[in-house]
């Protein structure tokens, strides 16, 4: 057997290995697709905290009945993004994986729906505490950092270039509590543009090659 064929063996050994061990189907389009819902509901937000506020600015009394519904409107779009961006994200993972002739759902995809969903649901709770107690300039930095958690537990499972989007979730969440008043443009950021960063890095280097 030549060298080549040795280093051929050993890669096939190393590929079933990570087959059986991480989840690896995660496509890099599911994060710039999930990046752009992110996106579209950050500037139809930024449309309406701009209408309200020249409203109260205009009108130089606070209106309490008016804050109440564009919070309802601001929770009910943010569950709207999620699942868009879910149900896109399913959906291109499901093509890779046919692709691929890979299991979509395996142990492998349950360790890491349940290490992510472990810190999701504890954020949601804590979200859901945080909006009761009316502290929703909280809720921006929140998000980031227990989805940046979500991400570094997840990674022990799958590719381990999610373990890094995760960090900068963090960091971008604790840099958010620094500054309460710009959560829009740092949700914004973190789960629209670190997305599409990530999700364009992801295809290079997993799936253009097959594409």
């Amino acid at each position: 057997m030549t060298e080549q064929q040795h280093l051929d063996t050993l890669s096939d050994i190393k590929r079933m290995m990570e087959r059986s061990s991480r989840f690896i189907s995660l496509s890099g389009l599911s994060g710039i697709f999930a990046g752009c819902a992110a996106l579209a509901g950050a500037g139809i937000s930024y449309g309406w905290l701009h209408n309200y506020y020249i409203s109260w600015n205009t009108s130089g009394r606070f209106d309490a009945e008016g804050f109440a519904w564009l919070r309802v409107k601001l929770i009910v779009l943010a569950l709207i993004v999620m699942v868009f961006a879910l149900a896109g994200g399913i959906f291109f993972t499901w093509r890779r994986a046919r692709r691929n002739k890979l299991p979509i759902w395996d142990v492998t995809s349950r360790n890491v729906l349940i290490n992510a969903l472990i810190p999701m649901i504890a954020g949601g709770a804590f979200i859901a505490g945080l909006l009761y107690n009316n502290l929703e300039v909280m809720v921006a930095p929140a998000c980031l950092v227990f989805y940046g958690l979500a991400l570094v537990n997840a990674s022990k499972y799958t590719l381990s270039d999610i373990r890094y989007l995760g960090i900068a979730e963090i960091v971008l969440g604790i840099l958010n509590v620094f500054y309460l008043r710009r959560g829009l443009y740092f949700w914004a950021v973190g789960f629209g543009v670190l997305h599409i960063f990530y999700g364009a890095i992801m295809w290079w280097k997993y799936e253009r090659q097959s594409a």
